[in-house]
């Protein structure tokens, strides 16, 4: 078997829970695969997309919609313009981006970094802005998306739903900028159907059976470890 397909399972595993993960992990994940970074978009983004859009229909009226509002206004401009630009420069921001989110994991276990948190993301149209463009030119925006989201303090059914629909309309933007530019060529179907296999298991075996004051921790742990990742990546 193909070494995509472990790692497939893997990145399918963690968006089921969390409602980001093929993306964030999967390309730096498959860039030290060798892959490029347009074919990494090729494979990910139909994955992400599909495996997003199943959570949405489990759990469209949780979305946030406030939040979300915003999100379309603030953050999708850029991230057209961005990765447009990325396809012909390299922009290397993942080590700072993983400094910020070993900063937010921190927000549920002190009360003193809980309350800086709260009063930097007041500034939220920026942060949006900031979001997009990262996003646009990384494909690592979901773990700027999934700190914000958190710092909301809303329950797991909620987070998880608001996440899933922000992060399926980073991709089908993105998607809709690659086709536009002549960058999209292939789906590959079976990774396709592998993610949502993986999904309808772990959404039922293990994210169903999650407590809200539990999935609270786990997701700090989930922003940790993600910005553990960003932080090695950046600096080899």
């Amino acid at each position: 078997m193909e070494l995509i397909f472990f790692v497939i399972i893997l990145l399918s595993i963690i968006q089921s829970i969390f409602g980001v993960g093929v993306l964030l992990f999967g390309t730096p994940i498959l860039l030290i695969l060798d892959y490029k970074f347009i074919e990494a978009l090729n494979i990910l983004l139909p994955i992400s997309v599909a495996i997003n859009f199943l959570q949405i229909i489990n759990g469209h009226k949780k979305i946030n919609f406030n939040y979300y509002k915003q999100l379309l206004i603030f953050s999708i401009p850029p991230i057209i313009i961005l990765l447009w630009i990325t396809v012909e420069v390299n922009i290397n921001s993942e080590f700072f981006i993983g400094l910020f989110l070993l900063f937010i994991s921190l927000k549920s276990f002190f009360a003193s970094i809980s309350k800086l948190i709260t009063s930097m993301f007041r500034f939220q149209k920026t942060f949006l802005v900031f979001q997009g463009i990262i996003h646009g030119a990384t494909n690592l925006g979901g773990s700027l998306l999934t700190s914000n989201i958190f710092a909301l303090n809303l329950g797991k059914d909620e987070t998880r739903a608001t996440v899933s629909l922000s992060y399926l309309t980073f991709a089908i933007f993105q998607l809709v900028t690659l086709i536009f530019l002549g960058k999209f060529e292939q789906i590959r179907l079976d990774l396709i159907i592998l993610g949502i296999l993986i999904f309808f298991i772990f959404d039922l075996l293990v994210y169903k059976k999650i407590s809200n004051s539990n999935y609270d921790k786990i997701f700090a742990i989930f922003l940790f470890l993600s910005g553990l990742t960003l932080v090695f990546k950046g600096v080899i």
